[in-house]
């Protein structure tokens, strides 16, 4: 393989300057966040049921 070719692969620029990976993330922490949000909601919302079992359950048995 021939150094042209593996500078390429590599993410090397043909001018001389090093590639920099500068990645954007912002997308993907406001997904995280709206999953956390979500998921403690489902949490709590089946906690809150979990107080009520008995009598959600009672309303389905007669």
């Amino acid at each position: 393989m021939s150094k042209k070719t593996k500078a390429s692969r590599l993410g090397a620029s043909t001018s001389g300057k090093p590639f920099e990976f500068n990645p954007d993330y912002s997308q993907v922490k406001r997904d995280l966040r709206r999953i956390g949000i979500l998921a403690a909601i489902f949490v709590s919302v089946l906690v809150i049921l979990s107080f009520f079992q008995e009598q959600i359950l009672a309303l389905f048995v007669k």
